[in-house]
C-alpha cells in the first residue's frame, strides 16, 4: 500500500505529547482561506521553484522540453502544468532550486523514517497523523497506524473530520489521541471561508466525542482575525462540543503569521492584503473566556 505525503518531521512538540514524529499527508477536501499547509491541499504532485537558491545559470530552461521553465526579464518562471521529465529537472539543477512538493512512499518506508526516533518515544512522544487531511488516505493512514500500535508507538491524528464516517471508524481503534478542527459553527460562514458544509464534521465529531477515546480528543479552532476569533463562533462552538460531551477539552490556537511565505511556491493568493499579527497573550485569555462562559470546563490556550 502506497501514499502521498509531502513531508516528515522530526522532533515536533506541537502535535501531541511529548516529541514526535509527525507525518504530512497530501490532500485535503477543504478549501480553508487561512490554510497552514497550502502545499497539502492537492492530492496531484506538482514542482516548487525556490528562488532564493537559484543562480540563474538557466539549465532548467535549455533542459525542459516543453515549456517547464522560462528565462523573461532575468526571472526564472516555472509552468508548473508543463508536461516535463520533472525528477530529470531536478536532478540537472546544481543547487537544489526545484523539487517537488511531495513524494509517494509505501508504509514501510514511511515506518523506517519513524523507528529512528524510536529512542524519543519511551518518554511520552510518539507519532502524529497531519496534512493535509490525514484522513483522505484513510486506507493508508490506518496501517501507518496500525504498524505504530504494534510496534508500542503512541498515535495521534490530526483532522478536520470532512471524511466518510467509515474513515473515522477505521482509525478509531489505533488512536492514542486525536485532534479535531471545528473552524467555524455557523453554517453559511463555514461555506464561505472553508468552502463546504459543516454537516459531516459535526456528525463525526459527535461520534468521536462518544467513542471510548472521548477523554484523549481535542477540539481545536485557529483564531483567524475576522473570521472564527469572534465571540458568537467561539460560544457557538463551545456550546455544541461541550453538550455532547461536558468535559471535552478545547483548544483556542494562536493566528499563526508564517503561513503567508508559502502561498508563492504554489501559485495562490493568501486571504489578508496585510498579516495579522499574533495575538496577545491577554487577547488569547478572553477567547478562552468566551469557551468557558458557553459551557466549556477544559480550555487549553495555545499562545
Amino acid at each position: 500500500m502506497k501514499g502521498t505525503i509531502f513531508d516528515i518531521r522530526r522532533f515536533s512538540t506541537h502535535d501531541g505529547d511529548g516529541i514526535r514524529t509527525t507525518v504530512f499527508l497530501k490532500g485535503c477536501p477543504l478549501s480553508c482561506v487561512w490554510c497552514q499547509n497550502p502545499e497539502g491541499i492537492s492530492l496531484k504532485r506538482r514542482p516548487l521553484y525556490f528562488e532564493n537558491r537559484c543562480i540563474h545559470c538557466e539549465t532548467c530552461v535549455h533542459t525542459c522540453k516543453n515549456g517547464g521553465f522560462r528565462a523573461e526579464d532575468g526571472a526564472i518562471i516555472l509552468n508548473p502544468r508543463a508536461d516535463e521529465d520533472w525528477e530529470k529537472l531536478i536532478y540537472n539543477c546544481p543547487t537544489g532550486a526545484i523539487e517537488m512538493d511531495s513524494r509517494t512512499v509505501d508504509v514501510e518506508t514511511v515506518m523506517e523514517e519513524i523507528r529512528k526516533d524510536r529512542v524519543f518515544y519511551r518518554h511520552g512522544g510518539g507519532v502524529t497523523l497531519s496534512g493535509g487531511e490525514p484522513l483522505l488516505q484513510w486506507k493508508f493512514a490506518c496501517e501507518i497506524l496500525k504498524r505504530c500500535r504494534e510496534e508500542g508507538i503512541h498515535t495521534a491524528v490530526e483532522t478536520a473530520l470532512h471524511v466518510p464516517t467509515e474513515a473515522l471508524e477505521a482509525v478509531l481503534p489505533y488512536l492514542s489521541m486525536a485532534f479535531a478542527d471545528l473552524k467555524l459553527i455557523d453554517e453559511d460562514a463555514h461555506k464561505k471561508y472553508v468552502g463546504v458544509s459543516n454537516a459531516r464534521i459535526k456528525k463525526n465529531l459527535e461520534i468521536l466525542l462518544t467513542s471510548d477515546l472521548k477523554d484523549r480528543v481535542v477540539i481545536r479552532t485557529p483564531m483567524i482575525p475576522g473570521m472564527t476569533a469572534t465571540k458568537e463562533n467561539i460560544q457557538g462552538i463551545a456550546s455544541f462540543i461541550s453538550g455532547i460531551y461536558p468535559d471535552v477539552s478545547y483548544e483556542i490556537l494562536n493566528y499563526n503569521p508564517l503561513a503567508e511565505a508559502k502561498y508563492h511556491l504554489v501559485d495562490m493568493e493568501y486571504c489578508f492584503d496585510e498579516n495579522p499579527k499574533l495575538y496577545p497573550a491577554e487577547k488569547m485569555q478572553e477567547f478562552g473566556d468566551w469557551a468557558r462562559e458557553a459551557g466549556v470546563r477544559n480550555v487549553i490556550i495555545e499562545s
